[in-house]
């Protein structure tokens, strides 16, 4: 299965070794699974952001498994050049499925591959390419995102974190997770994830409210209280609840709805587990107390959720793998 990696000037490193580091690893279970090819308009040598020089060849024939837009800095990546586009174009007609890593979007878009599409990139960049390519529906608040063919992930380590999902989809879970204990990352982060995680958001400068904010974090199905948070945290209540309002801007259990929210909603729009299970998951008492919580954090319910995300997909051709 051919994996096609389109790269231009500018080009960031990274958004293209860490997806190629990943089927390369799956080569290594699966042995020759994968072949490579780095193409570029031009072919030849081609400097990245960083200055380090790749070489490329121009588009060989014959059909692509997957296209991979790598992003970049350059205006070369939001502004692709006509050439960039109609080669982009042709690449994309040969290809069982179209991928972009962060601003890797922008000459998708270009290329009008994501005209009716649900797409992601960087949530710096999401409200330009939204006003850019008005045929597509951005949502900035994603990992990664997959409508039929067309796979778009945001900032450059999603990048990875799409691979592994394309080889899960390709070669099984099994396979997927080898690899990713290989590269000693995550297994894997899912789509629906936040890029702006309350999870990384909320931290504190000292130590004992950092210490609480971790309690929350490895205990967060079970039962926590202020007086516990302050106990962790080696304070009297009245003195940790001040020190937690002024650390975080936020109350301890404001900060704890939160948390369980961000924890809760993955599940909700990702797997087929009931919302009362899931709720109980999270360390919610209840699935209606989860229900509050999402109406408050995200501005929609669990169910809304559930339902965008269903309506999203589609139905898996006959016969494909996975």
């Amino acid at each position: 299965m051919r994996v096609t990696f389109l790269i231009y000037p500018g080009f960031d490193m990274l958004d293209l070794s860490g997806p190629m580091t990943v089927f390369h690893d799956a080569n290594g279970i699966q042995p020759d699974h994968y072949e490579f090819e780095i193409v570029s308009p031009d072919g030849g040598l081609v400097k990245s952001s960083s200055g380090v020089v790749v070489t490329s060849r121009k588009p060989s024939r014959g059909a692509i498994d997957t296209l991979v837009v790598v992003s970049g800095t350059a205006p070369a990546v939001r502004m692709p050049k006509p050439q960039t586009i109609r080669m982009l174009r042709r690449l994309a007609g040969r290809a069982r499925r179209v991928t972009s890593v962060c601003t890797g979007a922008f000459p998708l878009g270009a290329a009008g591959l994501l005209d009716g599409k649900r797409a992601t990139t960087h949530w710096r960049n999401a409200a330009e390419l939204q006003a850019r390519f008005a045929g597509c529906r951005v949502d900035a608040d994603r990992i990664f995102i997959q409508d039929g063919g067309v796979w778009t992930s945001a900032g450059s380590t999603a990048g990875i974190d799409l691979a592994l999902a394309m080889i899960e989809e390709d070669l099984g879970l099994a396979v997927s997770q080898r690899v990713a204990r290989g590269l000693v990352v995550y297994h894997r982060r899912l789509g629906g994830q936040s890029q702006y995680s309350a999870l990384l958001e909320l931290e504190a400068p000292s130590d004992r409210i950092r210490q609480a904010l971790d309690y929350v974090r490895t205990h967060v199905r079970e039962r926590l209280s202020v007086p516990l948070l302050a106990e962790v945290a080696c304070l009297s209540v009245r003195q940790f609840s001040r020190a937690f309002l002024a650390e975080t801007g936020t109350s301890p259990a404001k900060a704890i709805e939160r948390i369980r929210a961000e924890v809760a909603k993955p599940h909700v729009e990702e797997s087929a587990r009931s919302l009362d299970e899931i709720a109980r998951m999270a360390g919610f008492t209840t699935a209606e107390q989860m229900r509050q919580a999402f109406v408050r954090f995200f501005g929609r319910t669990p169910q809304a959720f559930r339902r965008e995300m269903r309506a999203g997909r589609r139905p898996r051709p006959a016969g494909a793998p996975g």
